[in-house]
């Protein structure tokens, strides 16, 4: 007997496979914004910055290019300072998936008891409950100096990488911001910053 008009539903694993492809490709996206690390470590490109000016000017610069290569090497740091704070680990792990999956591979808005939730709101239930659960593990020396070792290490590769070889376009100009846009664009910086 045929039945026609009925529209074939998609079985669970089905579904769960189409969001892990879309997780897959949005991944690949966001790590496709990674500049390459020959050119971050090209040794020509070293040089003490003429005076403090032009320090900033780099650090603006360098940060705006390669924000997703710091923000791979400070999370690297992190990482490693816990492999002696197993539970501080874990929580950490955790806590990646909980942001991978309710903020960075989140295609619809998040609803919460029929309310759609804004993604700064999430963004900041996220960053403090990441947080609150690091420092419950008494793993906050280990943090603070694995954060501090990153942004130092950040603010010195910065301030010592040359930006004479780089081709910043509009939207690598700027730095991070706190808006998201649905075409994976950002705010775009105005370029010519003193």
């Amino acid at each position: 007997m045929t039945t026609y008009g009925t529209i074939p539903a998609s079985s669970p694993a089905q579904a769960n496979l189409e969001y892990i492809s879309r997780a897959k490709e949005r991944i690949k996206a966001g790590l496709g914004t990674r500049r390459p690390w020959k050119l971050m470590f090209n040794f020509h490109s070293f040089g003490l910055p003429s005076n403090f000016g032009d320090a900033v000017s780099r650090i603006k610069s360098n940060v705006g290019y390669f924000r997703m290569n710091y923000a791979i090497v400070v999370l690297l740091i992190l990482f490693l300072s816990l492999l002696w704070h197993p539970v501080s680990l874990i929580v950490f792990i955790v806590m990646m998936a909980a942001w991978l999956f309710l903020y960075f591979l989140r295609d619809e808005p998040l609803v919460v008891f029929g309310r759609v939730v804004d993604d700064r709101v999430v963004m900041i239930v996220l960053a403090v409950l990441t947080v609150v659960f690091l420092l419950l593990t008494k793993a906050t020396l280990n943090i603070l100096v694995a954060l501090l070792i990153g942004a130092v290490l950040v603010v010195v590769h910065a301030a010592v990488r040359k930006t004479d070889d780089l081709f910043l376009d509009e939207e690598a100009s700027g730095l991070m911001t706190g808006t998201r846009t649905s075409s994976g664009g950002g705010v775009v910086g105005s370029g010519s910053s003193s």
